[in-house]
């Protein structure tokens, strides 16, 4: 196992549009998370009007889950991946391992407890943990994925060099984000409906309108998808590339460990 951390960039970090210490910054996203968790994927379809269904969809796709891999799921909280692909292989008659890593205990109680309701009782492993500080050991995983909770971590070039570490040679990542809107008119509409629509309904859904209007300034943070790209090659991952979603509201972007 390993420890990734960059000590002189963890000084300050965003949390949307705030600036706080670094160190306050992990506490501060468990508290989002461990408040909307049980309605997480209801809001979800909301917010989305179900489209990120379809986008989790075209990202299994992307992975093309293979028998006996090991993929470590970051970010996995309530299985809605980790769902995909371990359907995936069993509509194929094969079988593989997943790790769920997840920073909000709250959150992978409601993927345990949706994996019991489904009957989805073997081939997943929950797991607590910092997506800066794997518990995993170096070169042990075949796939990384993580949706839609790279924009939430305090460094993303430490989450990145973290997943360049567990993946084994010939190893993919996958990141599936919100990002930025490549169509001027959709992005006109997209900002009107995040900033007064989205925190509303948070509000009316989950009486907490506080987490999603940080959610909201998050995606605004996150760096545009060449920049990505760039930063993932800098952390020593190869063959970098990224695919648009729905104009770029989301992007998929993919990389591997030569």
């Amino acid at each position: 196992m390993g420890r990734n951390v960059d000590t002189n960039h963890h000084q300050r970090a965003h949390f949307g549009f705030q600036t706080v210490e670094a160190g306050t910054k992990p506490a501060l996203v468990r508290g989002v998370f461990r408040s909307v968790a049980t309605r997480y994927d209801l809001m979800n379809d909301l917010m989305s009007v179900g489209i990120h269904r379809l986008w989790k969809d075209i990202f299994v796709n992307w992975l093309r889950p293979r028998t006996g891999m090991t993929l470590l799921d970051v970010a996995g909280g309530t299985g809605d991946i980790a769902f995909r692909v371990l359907h995936r292989l069993q509509d194929m008659g094969k079988n593989g391992r997943i790790l769920i890593c997840d920073l909000t205990p709250e959150m992978l109680a409601v993927g345990r407890d949706r994996a019991t309701n489904s009957r989805l009782l073997s081939g997943i492993e929950w797991i607590c943990g910092d997506a800066e500080s794997l518990p995993f050991s170096d070169c042990s995983v075949d796939a990384y994925t993580i949706a839609f909770g790279l924009r939430n971590v305090t460094c993303i070039d430490s989450v990145l060099r973290e997943a360049q570490r567990v993946l084994k040679p010939g190893g993919r990542f996958l990141c599936l984000e919100f990002s930025h809107v490549v169509l001027p008119h959709l992005r006109f509409l997209y900002d009107h409906y995040s900033f007064t629509i989205l925190p509303w309904i948070g509000e009316i859904v989950t009486g907490d309108r506080c987490s999603y209007q940080y959610l909201v300034e998050s995606i605004r943070r996150f760096p545009d998808q060449l920049t990505l790209c760039q930063r993932m090659t800098k952390a020593g991952l190869s063959l970098v590339k990224y695919k648009n979603l729905s104009g770029g509201i989301a992007a998929m972007h993919s990389a591997w460990r030569i």
